[in-house]
């Protein structure tokens, strides 16, 4: 009996221990769990607002502008304005003379001055030396061609509708009076109209706005286009 009664109030105590564990050991882990679920909702915002670990983020997403359109790079030429304007076709071109200012000595015409505009209704373009002939007769079939000399150098002339450019021929002087004479021996000779060839724009016939074209010795010295008129 006396065994008995022991083995019974033993488990008892441990009934009354178990039971006293148990509430502290709950309310412990109710604790522990309140704590933690902070901590996890805190993350839980940290990952919706940031990106994890290695992504990337959307510029869209931040509100960043969206790229520029594309377009013709800075200096680019587009439309008419890309490249030089074709050269200068004859029917583009209508031509007039007048004496120069600047000339030699003498009693011929000297020196002339030849303007070549642009009637047509687009941009065009005039380079180089012309050639040069006695339009003898007075009609182009029947020429003179004239031993020309370059002086100066060429470079491209754009015409604008409108737009003029000039050549400067200037000859071997006639002296004295009348028919005058030449220094060389030669007889002075008198055009009245010229034929002018200019590279790739055709040729052109025209005569001096007054008076005729007198030169000695068929030769001719003549300047390429120019975009500003001599004197």
């Amino acid at each position: 009996m006396r065994r008995a009664a022991v083995a019974i109030v033993a488990a008892a105590a441990t009934t009354v221990l178990a039971t006293a564990c148990g509430p502290g050991d709950a309310e412990t882990g109710a604790a522990t769990a309140a704590t933690a679920a902070p901590t996890s909702a805190a993350g839980a915002s940290a990952g919706s607002s940031a990106p994890a670990p290695g992504s990337t983020s959307s510029p869209a997403a931040k509100g960043s502008p969206a790229a520029p359109s594309t377009g013709p790079s800075k200096g680019a030429s587009t439309g008419a304005s890309a490249g030089a304007a074709p050269a200068c076709a004859a029917g583009d071109l209508k031509a007039d003379a007048h004496q120069a200012k600047e000339r030699p000595d003498g009693t011929g015409i000297g020196a002339a001055i030849i303007g070549f505009a642009n009637t047509s209704g687009h941009a065009c373009t005039l380079k180089g030396f012309p050639t040069v002939a006695g339009a003898g007769n007075g009609g182009p079939g029947h020429n003179m061609p004239l031993t020309v000399t370059h002086t100066g150098s060429e470079a491209a002339v754009k015409l604008a509708p409108g737009g003029k450019a000039w050549v400067k021929l200037t000859f071997v002087q006639v002296q004295g009076e009348a028919d005058g004479y030449c220094v060389s021996g030669a007889t002075p000779v008198a055009f009245p109209s010229l034929v002018l060839g200019l590279p790739e724009a055709g040729s052109h016939q025209v005569g001096l706005d007054e008076g005729l074209f007198a030169e000695c010795d068929n030769k001719v010295t003549t300047t390429a286009v120019l975009a500003v008129s001599p004197s």
